[in-house]
């Protein structure tokens, strides 16, 4: 696959499109999936329930951002980490399909996510999950935007969530980090990436830099996944630090893989990373689930 600094917006979607047809990996069976449609300020926000079998309601839920560097990316890609997730940890997986850049630049996906992640709380009932143990988690510019909503929720009103799961996120437009790794994610990638996500913003705005954030206290205990030979490496490792420094309960670990290995089929990191994913999510979800089995 080619670098996204070398491709224009229309090419890297063509490019992801082709990767997805191109996949021979067996989707992991769940009881149900069914698409959600949330009410967005900028039109209906596209959201698939994953349900896995013997679920027991109300139950435990996850909201899921998918990365692409905010210009690429989809829930159909996510499908089947998404599916994964939901029976590993036995929980409903809901990811958002949030809009896009640069037709939406900052803040709309921001913007997006956190009305998800308030509606899918305040709309519990209908959708047989637990207000009360709703998590939140993405990966690259998904888990970007998962740090951001965890603030804005405890900010602006949002729901308590019980854990954040931040997989490889860029936290800071200043970082510079490590420039080059040949055939993965490097600085270049990255930059195109906020280019196209902010246009004329300001990186430094916390909605889009959430390590520029001046209060990360109070926020729901964190896991930050990082791969080794990733541009956004130091990013996450900066941004655990910066929780743990607030008084948040932080984990974080780095992987001996690229950007984007949480999602391969097969990968000994990708089913590493996900188990501890799991346990986080477990720890906060807690144990003892009662309801009516589904």
């Amino acid at each position: 696959m080619q670098s996204l600094s070398e491709l224009t917006v229309a090419e890297a979607r063509a490019q992801e499109r082709a990767s997805l047809l191109a996949r021979v990996a067996v989707p992991e069976p769940v009881a149900e999936v069914t698409d959600v449609a949330i009410p967005g300020s900028g039109g209906p926000i596209l959201a698939r329930a994953y349900r896995p079998a013997r679920l027991v309601c109300p139950a435990p839920t996850l909201v899921w951002f998918a990365g692409g560097g905010w210009v690429v990316g989809s829930i159909d890609a996510a499908d089947l980490v998404c599916r994964k997730l939901a029976n590993e940890t036995r929980c409903v997986v809901i990811p958002v399909a949030y809009r896009q850049a640069p037709e939406h630049r900052f803040p709309a996906a921001v913007d997006d996510c956190f009305a998800a992640t308030s509606w899918i709380a305040s709309h519990a009932n209908e959708l047989g999950v637990d207000p009360t143990r709703v998590a939140i988690g993405g990966a690259s510019a998904g888990g970007n935007l998962a740090a951001v909503v965890t603030r804005l929720a405890r900010d602006e009103g949002g729901p308590p969530l019980a854990c954040q799961v931040l997989v490889y996120p860029p936290t800071d437009r200043r970082a510079r980090g490590d420039t080059l790794f040949p055939g993965a994610f490097d600085r270049a990638d990255a930059d195109w990436c906020w280019s196209h996500y902010l246009g004329d913003a300001s990186g430094d705005d916390p909605r889009a830099s959430p390590l520029r954030a001046p209060d990360l206290r109070g926020l729901p205990p964190a896991l930050v996944i990082a791969a080794a030979h990733d541009a956004l490496r130091e990013e996450g490792e900066l941004y655990a630090r910066a929780l743990a420094a607030a008084g948040v309960e932080s984990e974080h670990e780095c992987y001996e893989a690229v950007h984007g290995f949480f999602s391969t089929p097969g990968s000994s990191a990708a089913d590493a990373a996900r188990a501890r994913a799991v346990g986080a999510l477990r720890r906060a979800f807690g144990d003892g689930v009662t309801g009516r089995a589904q």
